[in-house]
Formats: C-alpha cells, structure tokens, sequence
C-alpha cells in the first residue's frame, strides 16, 4: 500500500519557519498502529491522518499523533489540514471563503478557509474554552532562578504570573522585555526545589507584551521539565490558556480583541498566530485561531 503526504510550515508564509506538520489526507485504510508507527517514522512533532468516512464534502476527521502517542487535541494540525486538502485539490476554494468542519478527539471544530484566486490566504477556526484560573504561584525569586532571569525581568506591575488550564495547565509568566524570553534557560534543579510543581503545571508559557516585529504583539515561549534545553516549541494549543489570561484581569474590558502572538525569532522558525476572542465575562470564552501555512514537501509513504 502507498499513501500520499504532504508537510506544511505552519503559522508562517515563509519555508522553513513556523511549525512542520504532516498531513496523510487519504488515511482511511489505516489502523491505529500503523498511523503511530508512521508518525514515529516521520518523526515531527504532529502528523494528521485525514479520514472521510461518510464521503462528505467538506467534513473529514482528523486524528493526530506525535512520535509518541496520540494527541486529541491540537491547532497547528487544523491549519496544515486545511491547507493541504485545498493545495491538493480535496476540497474546492474557488469562493473567497469555505467552510469546513474538522472532528477531533475532543471535539468538532468549525474551520473557514479564506482563498483568493484559488490559493488559500488564510485559515482560521473557532472554538469556546472555560478556564480554571489560580493565582497560587511561585514568588518572584523562585520563578527567576528557574527561569535563569533576574527578578526584575518579571512584570508584576502590569501583569502577574498566574496559572491556567483550559483542560491543560499552564504556568504564565510575564516578563517586559522580548530579550527576556528568548534569553531565559529552564534550570531543572531550581524548578524542584520551588513551589512549582505543586501547581501541577508542567509547562511554563513565559511571554513579553513586546517584540520587534510589527506583526505581532506578543512574543511567547515554552519552556519546562520535558522540554529540552534548546527546543523552542510550537505554542498554539498553549493560547486558549493565554486568552483566558488576558481575560482575568480588571482593566481587560468587555469587547472582541484582535492580537498577534509570534513564537521564536528571524532565525529559529518564528510562527505567527492571530487571535479574536468574545471577552463578555461567562463561562466560556470564544476564540477565533488563524494563520497562514506554506507547502515545504509532498511525497508517498510505501506501507
């Protein structure tokens, strides 16, 4: 048997930035052990294998795995997906907007594909979040040393560290300046020593209000105990949490916002990830995730 796939740079219009993500659009023959023995082979941080079992238009179902496991739920693969079923002819984009509707794990996702000239410009899908938010926190001192920053690098004026999980907890970590973030190293021995791990955060999104390019407004970074020194990883499924964020502070007034959140830098794969969220104070918060993708490879598995 030969499958088809693609790999796309995702969250970025330049080759060889943003996220790598591949993309199986006709995997309906597959078993579940051989999508993780291929994505294991492929060895990327998400591969997607598409599936179309009701022969619908423009639904399909998307199951992604990493090298390790399956993952059930996550947006980078919802931006590849999409884009590599119209750059391969699956799905129509003659109109200057198509909708779809991808089923993940968690749930189904309502997706809009806006083309021009039957290219795709922009992909963008929604999705409503609660959010679980505590203000328990490590102390300024604990946070630097872990962080391998000085203490005054830290925002507690403006912002303030605080954790949020949206099904996955995050520790937020503000700092002023975009050099902080890219600066900081993850220093093991004095996360352990810290009141850290009580929050049950295993991931900190450490993040600056500023950055030098004039395409986003934030800059954010992964870092924490499985992460590896010198990986700087995708961020998206990190910003339902880093909305919710933004939402649980007074001076975040009722209205829709429109922001950008880039991740890494000219030389280490930058993404960039445009977000609308509904702030009106409920139970649930809605969020719009899009961004652009290019095509860096296609070819054909032989299994």
């Amino acid at each position: 048997m030969s499958l088809d796939y693609y790999i796309a740079d995702v969250f970025t219009k330049t080759l060889f930035a943003g996220a790598q993500i591949a993309v199986f659009p006709h995997a309906d023959t597959l078993s579940d052990e051989q999508m993780q023995l291929i994505a294991r082979e492929m060895n990327l941080s998400e591969t997607v294998f598409v599936t179309n079992p009701d022969n619908r238009t423009t639904d399909r179902t998307m199951r992604i795995f990493s090298p390790l496991a399956e993952i059930d739920f996550a947006g980078h693969p919802i931006i590849a997906t999409a884009f590599v079923l119209a750059k391969c002819g699956d799905i129509s984009v003659t109109e200057p907007n198509t909708h779809l509707r991808f089923k993940q794990n968690r749930g189904d996702f309502d997706v809009n594909v806006s083309a021009s000239a039957g290219e795709v410009t922009l992909v963008q899908f929604s999705q409503k979040v609660s959010s679980v938010i505590d203000r328990f926190t490590p102390s300024d001192n604990e946070l630097a040393e872990f962080l391998s920053l000085e203490s005054n690098a830290l925002d507690h004026k403006q912002y303030s560290t605080r954790l949020v999980s949206c099904g996955f907890p995050y520790l937020i970590v503000p700092v002023w300046n975009y050099d902080s973030v890219r600066q900081a190293k993850f220093n093991f021995s004095a996360w352990s020593q810290s009141a850290a791990p009580q929050t049950a955060a295993q991931e900190i999104l450490l993040f600056s209000p500023k950055t030098p390019f004039q395409d986003a407004n934030f800059n954010a970074r992964l870092l924490g105990p499985n992460i590896g020194p010198l990986e700087d990883p995708p961020v998206g499924s990190a910003m339902t949490a880093f909305a919710s964020y933004l939402c649980s502070f007074d001076f975040t007034q009722l209205g829709t916002y429109t922001f950008s959140v880039d991740r890494g830098d000219a030389v280490n794969r930058r993404s960039v990830i445009n977000i609308e969220m509904d702030h009106k104070r409920q139970s649930e918060l809605t969020l719009r995730i899009g961004g652009e993708a290019v095509l860096v490879a296609q070819g054909m598995m032989v299994i």
